[in-house]
């Protein structure tokens, strides 16, 4: 675990919260036990650092958090003495075993969805051929259709494909990027966050609008891995930037290990995709409404009867009012 880099900042979060007026301690609290139950052993220093964090948390929170908290800690064999303590886990003799509190259950597997025959597009992405805009188009609706696992499948199937990569960010503008972008999460700041990436993927502002506002934040991995962005950052720019990602464990977590496991060259795959999509979708914008709107437009032959007689050649006819005709 890189403790270090993972609750850096810790003090300005909790200044952050209290100013916006949001309580995010229990999330902050959650976090930082499911963080530091991934890995088997700690050093003192890791350790000393948890407690120091923790300790100042556990006090603060609801029952439900501290609960929650209090059962996965007391499963964990690297758990500080202090800790344990604190929660009730374990008397002031340490060779009394610890009382152990019960297991989370997990949340139940999604309904299995019936097998769609492959579409075009997906037998393209298995295929030796070059991405038209068009296909890039099919991609990119087929990947904002798909459910969670099929997503994770679609990124995961990019590296392996021949298509065409979009070029990387050079380093000095992801940098660059990767700070406004955190920044624009800890406020909140969606509108910023969105114009930032935008700018930074050279994608137009209606696709960048769809992958910062999407439900299933597998698209913003995509984004955030194809500029680069270090893990424990991707993982703050969940927390804050939107509240349904931030309050779910299992959602933060999920996007974690999906980014983890991200290549660079499947993201850099689907930027190109979602770039290509936007000529389909200008050529569409911009396509005649009728087929045959440009015959139409050619000037038709007169079908108009030429008269027999043209103007000023007609013979003068007298009235007979004048002198000559008494």
């Amino acid at each position: 675990m890189t403790a270090p880099p993972l609750f850096q900042g810790f003090d300005g979060l909790m200044t952050l919260s209290r100013r916006e007026g949001v309580d995010i301690r229990p999330t902050l609290l959650r976090v930082l036990t499911d963080l530091y139950v991934q890995a088997a052993a700690h050093s003192a220093d890791e350790k000393r650092q948890f407690v120091e964090l923790t300790s100042r948390l556990i006090d603060q929170v609801d029952d439900a958090t501290r609960a929650a908290v209090r059962a996965r800690l007391s499963i964990y064999p690297d758990t500080p003495p202090d800790i344990l303590r604190k929660l009730g886990l374990r008397s002031a003799h340490a060779d009394l075993p610890a009382p152990l509190a019960e297991a989370i259950p997990s949340p139940p597997p999604p309904p299995a969805q019936p097998q769609r025959p492959p579409t075009e597009a997906q037998l393209r992405l298995a295929s030796n051929l070059s991405m038209q805009p068009t296909d890039a188009a099919e991609i990119h609706e087929m990947f904002f259709r798909a459910g969670p696992s099929e997503r994770v499948a679609i990124l995961h199937s990019l590296a392996q494909t021949p298509l065409k990569a979009s070029p990387k960010i050079s380093s000095t503008r992801a940098a660059r990027a990767i700070e406004t972008l955190e920044m624009a999460a800890f406020a909140a700041d969606i509108e910023n966050f969105t114009l930032e990436l935008g700018e930074t993927l050279i994608l137009p502002a209606r696709v960048a609008a769809q992958i910062v506002n999407d439900n299933g934040g597998e698209p913003l991995a995509s984004a955030m891995r194809a500029i680069e962005m270090p893990s424990p950052v991707f993982q703050r720019v969940l927390l804050f930037l939107k509240p349904e990602f931030g309050t779910s464990v299992n959602i933060e977590f999920r996007l974690s290990r999906l980014y983890d496991r991200l290549s660079e060259r499947s993201a850099l795959v689907m930027l190109a995709a979602w770039r290509a999509s936007t000529v389909a979708f200008a050529r569409a914008k911009y396509r005649p409404a009728l087929y045959d709107d440009e015959r139409l437009r050619a000037r038709q032959p007169s079908t108009q009867p030429r008269p027999a007689v043209q103007p000023g050649t007609a013979p003068i006819v007298r009235t007979g009012t004048d002198d000559s005709a008494r």
